[in-house]
């Protein structure tokens, strides 16, 4: 789902240009005329939030400061004052330091002075949208630390979410045991947090066991404890899981796994509630909130003799379906994006989100490890990364299994650069290896330097696939010296503002190189 953003400006022409620029970069936009619409807006979405329905939340406004009634001032100063957290970029024909100060103070994230120049706007958006994106993985990584993980922190628009969490938020109001049943990587965890955070176990323990990872014979005094010298090689006490997660919760992840023996005690546990540690001479009481995941058809496993049918129907008192991510693929594209920010901020990288057809790509795949397999493909892109952006170029393996994405990467041959149309031609120089640029001609003589820089220019429009600002910071010139030697080489086709002649501004070049190859 792209980026929804408000734009409030009295002046209709300069609102409805704004509007046309800003849906150009491939946002969703609204449009309001004065800044009491604007604060009843970011008012109504707030209410929608706490009701489940209503308003799309937005990303970002854009302000004109001198507006009637309310100005953009005064729309910074009663956001911040009411606690609305919207980023916004102020724009005003004024530009002196005193109006750069005043927005700067009252909370705004950039300003611009009209008229924004179609480059500046779309970098100033990227970077809010980014600072805000930013701060809310820290956010939400601080109540996760704090155990107040809740629903509004999940990235889940979807309508198959939007069950789950329905569901969540009611099981949260009681201490009924909750079943997680999905796929392994969609989440179960999370949402299994986000349950606590808005129980009024919120703040206490949360104890994660692995039940598929715990050693056989170590089982049952990781869940129940042990006193010190109850067997061989226990040289002190350890009091077990479930007296760790005392007044909390506890979450017992991939619960099928569990031996029949351990299901047993299990099953007790949780009707007395109290455990045995071994070698204890009398039950410890415990008071905790159970909640049980499984990827497996536990049905299936109590038919099989593989599963104590008693301890099914203890746990499987209100079950949940976390769907897969194929089946929830308007989350994908704001997941990515959140996965890319916090990545890119760990790397020290000035990432500013993915490219459109990037998210086309991530959407078009059906992702089998589900968001844990998303997550680490987004990682490793953005430690390849060399833009501001990423590109289906740091994605090759989900490329490669997605049809009309398949993409040719180093070291294989790259496709002959594009044919110069000029009346002097030049002789297309191909690059086998990205690391070897030929410098002799047939006759064996020295290519002149006007060849060799034709060369490299068409190499760096296919290495970074049109990203301008990318290929001028890497070939280390100006853009307006890139653009200029782009329209000298006979790469520049199409409108202004559009070099390579392209609304995709990758298809069109990479289509014309493949032709020539």
């Amino acid at each position: 789902m792209s980026p929804r953003i408000l734009i409030a400006d009295d002046d209709p022409v300069q609102r409805r240009l704004l509007e046309a620029q800003v849906q150009r970069f491939g946002y969703v936009t609204e449009t309001v005329d004065n800044g009491a619409a604007a604060l009843a807006r970011v008012k109504a979405q707030g209410q929608a939030q706490g009701q489940g329905h209503g308003h799309a939340p937005l990303d970002l406004l854009i302000l004109d400061l001198a507006m009637p009634d309310i100005d953009g001032l005064g729309v910074l100063k009663t956001l911040r004052k009411e606690g609305y957290r919207v980023p916004a970029i102020v724009q005003t024909a004024n530009g002196s330091i005193e109006t750069v100060i005043a927005a700067m103070r009252a909370g705004a994230a950039d300003f611009v002075v009209k008229p924004v120049g179609t480059e500046r706007l779309q970098v100033s958006i990227k970077n809010a949208l980014r600072a805000d994106a930013l701060e809310d993985e820290i956010r939400r990584m601080n109540r996760h630390a704090a155990g107040a993980l809740s629903f509004k922190d999940l990235i889940a628009g979807s309508e198959a979410m939007e069950r789950v969490i329905r569901l969540g938020e009611r099981a949260a109001k009681s201490t009924i045991p909750i079943l997680l049943e999905g796929e392994s990587g969609v989440g179960k965890e999370v949402i299994a947090r986000a349950i606590q955070g808005l129980s009024d176990r919120r703040g206490k323990p949360f104890i994660t066991v692995n039940c598929g990872a715990l050693p056989e014979p170590l089982v049952e005094s990781i869940l129940f404890g042990h006193e010190k010298g109850a067997f061989t090689g226990a040289n002190e006490r350890h009091v077990g899981k479930f007296v760790e997660a005392n007044g909390g919760t506890l979450f017992l992840d991939e619960i099928g796994e569990l031996p029949l023996e351990t299901q047993v005690k299990l099953l007790r546990a949780l009707q007395e509630g109290e455990v045995d540690p071994i070698g204890a001479k009398r039950p410890v009481k415990v008071d905790i909130r159970l909640i049980s995941a499984t990827n497996r058809n536990l049905i299936e496993q109590v038919k099989r003799g593989r599963f104590r049918e008693d301890l099914y129907y203890r746990l499987n008192v209100f079950p949940i379906h976390v769907p897969a991510l194929r089946a929830r693929r308007e989350d994908i594209t704001e997941l990515a994006r959140t996965f890319a920010t916090r990545f890119a901020a760990e790397e020290g990288k000035p990432l500013r989100g993915l490219t459109p057809e990037t998210e086309a790509l991530l959407c078009a795949y059906d992702w089998p490890g589900n968001v844990r397999q998303l997550e680490n493909a987004v990682f490793r892109a953005v430690v390849l990364a060399d833009g501001d952006e990423l590109t289906v170029t740091e994605f090759p393996q989900i490329a490669a299994h997605v049809h009309g994405f398949d993409i040719c990467v180093p070291p294989a041959p790259l496709p002959v650069a594009l044919q110069p149309a000029r009346e002097t031609e030049f002789v297309p120089v191909e690059l086998r290896d990205p690391h070897v640029l030929r410098l002799l001609d047939d006759e064996g003589e020295i290519l002149p330097l006007e060849r060799l820089e034709a060369e490299i220019i068409r190499f760096s429009l296919i290495h970074y696939r049109g990203q301008m600002s990318a290929m001028a910071r890497k070939l280390g010139i100006g853009r307006s010296t890139l653009y200029r030697k782009l329209k000298e080489y006979g790469l520049q086709q199409g409108a202004e503002g559009d070099p390579l002649g392209l609304s995709d501004p990758m298809a069109g070049l990479l289509n014309r190189a493949g032709a020539a190859a």
